[in-house]
């Protein structure tokens, strides 16, 4: 017996190549993929939503990220593990997914050209949006445990 709610593969196939085509732009991108996979997971863990931040832990631990990273991430700003330009990013993913809180996305951007080129910006731009969709499929689509 499955707990599958919605039957995405079946039902909006069409849709799902369209979104897996901007997966294949991102990974082909010159964005560093650590912080892709940082960045995934802490969007995840503000969404709840429980397959993507498992997914997005092992994915990152497959890559070489060390699990104090991974178990840190939800006290990022608290800590001196990540990069400045880590540090950039997650603010920058933290303020377009958390839109209620007011964030100065103009202070954010700014912090973000610092770091990073504009072409790896609209990347992250892309990051963002991918996993705030994925996580919203994943959730209405799986019971929360698994």
């Amino acid at each position: 017996m499955t707990n599958d709610r919605l039957h995405m593969v079946r039902t909006a196939a069409e849709g799902l190549q369209a979104l897996a085509a901007v997966e294949t732009v991102i990974e082909n991108s010159s964005l560093d993929k650590m912080l892709m996979h940082l960045v995934k997971l802490r969007i995840s863990l503000i969404n709840g939503c429980v397959y993507c931040v498992s997914l997005h832990n092992t994915e990152a631990r497959e890559d070489g990220e060390t699990q104090d990273r991974l178990d840190h991430i939800v006290v990022w700003q608290d800590t001196n593990f990540y990069s400045d330009s880590e540090r950039a990013a997650l603010a920058w993913g933290e303020a377009l997914t958390l839109r209620g809180n007011k964030a100065d996305l103009d202070s954010l951007h700014k912090n973000l050209q610092e770091h990073l080129s504009d072409e790896d910006i609209g990347t992250l731009m892309l990051v963002v949006v991918m996993i705030n969709t994925w996580n919203r499929i994943q959730m209405a689509a799986h019971a929360s445990t698994f």
